[in-house]
């Protein structure tokens, strides 16, 4: 007889509470170069936001699992996986490079248990935890990836980050602070920015209050066509939608934006002339590679990185913290311990 396992299952797109969890669900099995992990820790993103709601050109085969994130136990190892062995403590890798997304095109996180290829997990340290690393891959490997892989920020420099308070922005303010930036965090809250506050952003703006543009330019200056006076240096920019030329306007000659999302929107109102006339360098970050999780892990265990865990709940209650998300209630991770 096959073993079952509790799982959130997306049986069909559409809204949140569409998502059911179910507890007869088949439990994987080890195939040949694949392990199972018990998981421990998963988490969510927005990207999940978009899986159960539907993406135009993107055909997910459902029913899946959803849940990109994930950390937890090898349990069982398959034929011809070498360096692995039961017990293991796991991150994984949400991309597998053959067949896409964990929790889009195969089952993800948010179960008992997840088949996982062996190519995709990454040993944890001993003293990291299930929370701390499953809060990791999409939203801190992208921020590390975007920071620090692609050489964007330095010492020094005025970093804006919008949406500072989701797990991406949550991860640019810490890496961006540590690398030695002054950094304005830009949320829609006021509780949002006091606790954006307590994690080391310098200034922080309430963008439903204030126009974070406006308030770049009256703190630092118009930036300069002729010289490079004025303005930031680097904007984060994953929201795409109404803030795009807001942030085309407050960065200074040479300076950078820094995109890897667009949950406002993709295609946003364009201004090219503030590209040509103010010398700016749009960069696109994609995904986040072993390299990256490994070395937010090292940070992790050597006490300079601690993520931002809104809530950790169980699975019962996973659908409530992805609607959490949804509306923005969230200060950083939504965990799930199924």
């Amino acid at each position: 007889m096959s073993k079952t396992m509790k799982a959130l299952l997306l049986k069909h797109h559409g809204d949140i509470s569409d998502l059911a969890v179910v507890n007869d669900h088949p439990a994987p099995a080890a195939t040949p170069g694949h392990v199972v992990i018990r998981v421990r820790a998963s988490s969510f993103n927005y990207h999940d936001v978009f899986t159960v709601k539907g993406m135009p050109g993107i055909k997910v085969p459902l029913p899946v699992i959803i849940g990109l994130d994930m950390a937890g136990e090898i349990t069982e190892v398959g034929e011809g996986v070498e360096g692995w062995k039961i017990g293991d403590r796991v991150l994984v890798n949400p991309l597998n490079p053959g067949k896409g997304l964990m929790g889009e095109m195969l089952d993800g996180g948010m179960a008992e248990y997840c088949a996982v290829s062996a190519g995709q997990l990454i040993k944890m340290p001993p003293d990291v935890s299930f929370v701390d690393a499953a809060s990791l891959p999409v939203a801190y490997g992208t921020a590390h990836r975007m920071l620090v892989t692609h050489n964007t920020v330095k010492k020094g420099d005025k970093v804006l980050v919008l949406g500072a308070s989701g797990g991406v922005g949550t991860g640019c303010v810490m890496l961006a602070k540590q690398m030695g930036a002054e950094v304005i965090a830009c949320a829609g809250s006021e509780d949002k920015v006091a606790r954006l506050k307590e994690l080391g952003a310098d200034h922080v703006v309430n963008y439903r209050e204030t126009d974070f543009s406006k308030w770049a330019i009256q703190q630092y200056g118009k930036p300069e066509r002729r010289g490079y006076a004025g303005g930031v240096d680097v904007v984060v920019n994953f929201t795409g939608g109404d803030t795009w030329v807001p942030s085309l306007r407050c960065v200074k000659r040479g300076g950078i934006i820094l995109v890897c999302g667009a949950t406002a929107g993709h295609d946003p109102k364009e201004d090219l002339r503030y590209i040509w006339s103010f010398e700016l360098k749009i960069i696109g970050s994609n995904s986040f590679y072993h390299e990256n999780l490994s070395a937010l892990m090292d940070m992790i265990q050597a006490g300079t990185l601690k993520p931002v865990v809104d809530k950790v709940l169980p699975l019962e209650e996973a659908a409530e913290g992805l609607r959490m998300i949804r509306d923005r209630e969230v200060m950083g991770k939504i965990v799930v311990t199924p």
